[in-house]
């Protein structure tokens, strides 16, 4: 009976929850405001290729064991290559 009673009143409480005030939404994120959803065809390819290519954005290639600050720049395309010089991720930041 008193484990019926506990539970009765943990009902009752989870229904009484208060209403929280509405917050207006949040700006959305910009996540591809340095278009690196359309280079996203540059995945495994020779970081090479990037010598051939221009861009209108700030861009950063990010190499292993490269020191990077970690300031966000919606901005900036990342591209990041490892030990071989493939091209493993690209996004902006």
């Amino acid at each position: 009976m008193h484990i019926a009673l506990v539970a009765a009143a943990l009902v009752t409480m989870a229904a009484c929850k208060p209403e929280l005030p509405s917050r207006p939404p949040a700006d959305p994120p910009m996540e591809n405001a340095c278009g690196a959803a359309g280079l996203q065809t540059l995945l495994g390819q020779p970081s090479s290729v990037l010598e051939t290519m221009r861009f209108s954005n700030t861009v950063r290639v990010i190499r292993p064991g490269m020191a990077v600050t970690m300031d966000y720049i919606a901005k900036r395309l990342n591209i990041e290559v490892d030990d071989a010089g493939t091209i493993t991720r690209v996004s902006c930041g």
